[in-house]
C-alpha cells in the first residue's frame, strides 16, 4: 500500500479527534468565562452572581462552593487556552468536570422528583440541568482525547503544539482550529438563552404567593387586550380563582389609542370575576427593566414578599433575571396560550438579544 494510503487513516483519525477537541474547548470558552464573569460581577455588585442558571450548588456549604465555582472557571478557560497538560493539572481539571458533572446530574434528579411529585408542572419535561450534563461530558471527553494525543506524541518521540490538540498538526491549520472553538463558544451563547426559555420559561413554579405581577403587551386602540395581554391576564385569573394568590398587579405602557394597557388589563380581569379591589395597576411599566424598577418598592410599600410573575414562556428567564438583580426572588408561570403566537420566532430571537443586554446591564450601569 503507498505510503499516502497508510497514512491518510491515520490523518482522518487525527482531524476528528481534534475537530472534537476544539468543540469541546468552545464549550469550556463560553461556560468557563460566563461563571468566571458572575464571579467577578459579583465582587463588584453584590447578588449579580447568576451561576445558578447553569448549576445549583446551594446544598453545598458557601466554604465549599464558592472554592468550587472558581476552580470551575479556572480549569474551563485553563482548557480552552492550553489543552495538552502535565499529569497534575490534568487530573485537577478532570476531578473538578467529574464533581461539577455529580452536582448537575442531582440538580436534573431534584427537577425529575419535583415533576414527579407535582410541585412543578413542565411544558419542556427537560431539566437544563440534562443539557448540562451533556456539556460537561463533552469537556471531560475533550480533555481525555487532547491529553491522549499529547501522550501518544511523547511515547513516538514526535512534536507536540499543545494549541492544536493533536499530534503533527499542520501550523497552517492554526486559525481554523481557533475558529471551531469561537464558532462553539458563540453557538452556546446563543443555545443558553434559547434552552432558558424552553425548559426553565415552559416549567410551572405556581404556589401560594401574595401577589402575581401580570406584565403587559399590546392593547389595540378599541381597548380590546390582544391575545398575548389576554393570555397573561387569564392565566393571573386562575391564580385568583385558585387561591393561590390574593393581589394582581398589572404593568404596561400606553396602548394603541386612549386605552392603557393596564387598563385593558383591569377591564379583562373584571369580566373573568376577579374583583376590583384585587387589583393594582403600574401604568409606568413600559418595559420589563420598568416594571422591576417600579413593582418592587410597591411589593414593599404593600408587604407584600411572596411574588409570581406571569408572562409568556420566552420572556421569564428575563423577568427572573431583573427581579433577582434587584435583590427579589420570584416564582414565574408561563401564560396558557389560547394559540400559538404567530410572532414567536421573532419574539423569541429578540429575547436571545435582550436577555443578554439585561444580563450585562448591571456591570454597564
Amino acid at each position: 500500500m503507498p505510503l499516502k494510503s497508510r497514512r491518510f487513516p491515520r490523518l482522518s483519525r487525527r482531524l476528528l479527534r481534534g475537530t472534537a477537541v476544539d468543540a469541546a474547548r468552545g464549550v469550556a470558552l463560553f461556560v468557563g468565562l460566563f461563571t468566571l464573569l458572575n464571579l467577578l460581577g459579583d465582587l463588584a455588585r453584590p447578588g449579580y452572581d447568576a451561576n445558578l442558571w447553569w448549576i445549583d450548588l446551594r446544598r453545598l456549604p458557601a466554604a465549599m462552593a464558592l472554592p468550587l465555582t472558581w476552580a470551575a472557571a479556572i480549569v474551563m478557560l485553563g482548557f480552552a487556552s492550553w489543552p495538552a497538560m502535565r499529569p497534575v493539572r490534568r487530573w485537577g481539571t478532570i476531578g473538578t468536570l467529574a464533581v461539577l458533572l455529580t452536582i448537575a446530574t442531582g440538580n436534573a434528579a431534584v427537577f425529575v422528583r419535583l415533576l414527579g411529585r407535582g410541585v412543578i408542572d413542565a411544558g419542556f419535561p427537560l431539566p437544563f440541568s440534562l443539557l448540562v450534563m451533556a456539556g460537561l461530558g463533552v469537556m471531560l471527553t475533550g480533555v481525555i482525547i487532547a491529553n491522549r494525543s499529547a501522550d501518544e506524541a511523547a511515547a513516538c518521540g514526535a512534536p507536540h503544539d499543545p494549541a492544536l490538540d493533536s499530534p503533527h498538526g499542520p501550523p497552517r491549520h492554526r486559525w481554523l482550529r481557533r475558529a471551531v472553538v469561537l464558532a462553539v463558544a458563540a453557538a452556546c451563547a446563543v443555545a443558553f438563552p434559547l434552552m432558558q426559555m424552553l425548559c426553565f420559561g415552559h416549567t410551572d413554579y405556581r404556589r401560594p404567593a401574595d401577589a402575581a405581577v401580570v406584565f403587559g403587551a399590546r392593547a389595540y386602540a378599541n381597548g380590546a387586550p390582544s391575545q398575548a395581554l389576554a393570555d397573561r391576564v387569564r392565566t393571573a385569573c386562575d391564580l385568583y380563582h385558585a387561591g393561590l394568590t390574593r393581589r394582581l398587579v398589572f404593568s404596561g405602557g400606553p396602548g394603541d389609542g386612549d386605552i392603557h394597557e393596564t387598563e385593558a388589563m383591569r377591564r379583562y380581569a373584571v369580566r373573568l370575576g376577579v374583583p376590583d379591589n384585587a387589583i393594582v395597576c403600574d401604568p409606568a411599566g413600559i418595559n420589563t427593566r420598568a416594571t422591576v424598577d417600579n413593582t418592587v418598592p410597591l411589593l414593599h410599600d404593600l408587604h407584600l414578599r411572596r411574588v409570581i410573575a406571569v408572562s409568556h414562556f420566552y420572556h421569564l428567564p428575563r423577568i427572573k433575571l431583573a427581579y433577582q438583580q434587584a435583590g427579589l426572588d420570584v416564582y414565574t408561570v408561563p401564560a396558557r396560550e389560547a394559540y400559538p403566537l404567530t410572532q414567536l420566532p421573532y419574539n423569541m430571537g429578540r429575547e436571545v438579544v435582550a436577555l443578554w443586554w439585561y444580563y450585562a446591564g448591571p456591570l454597564l450601569g
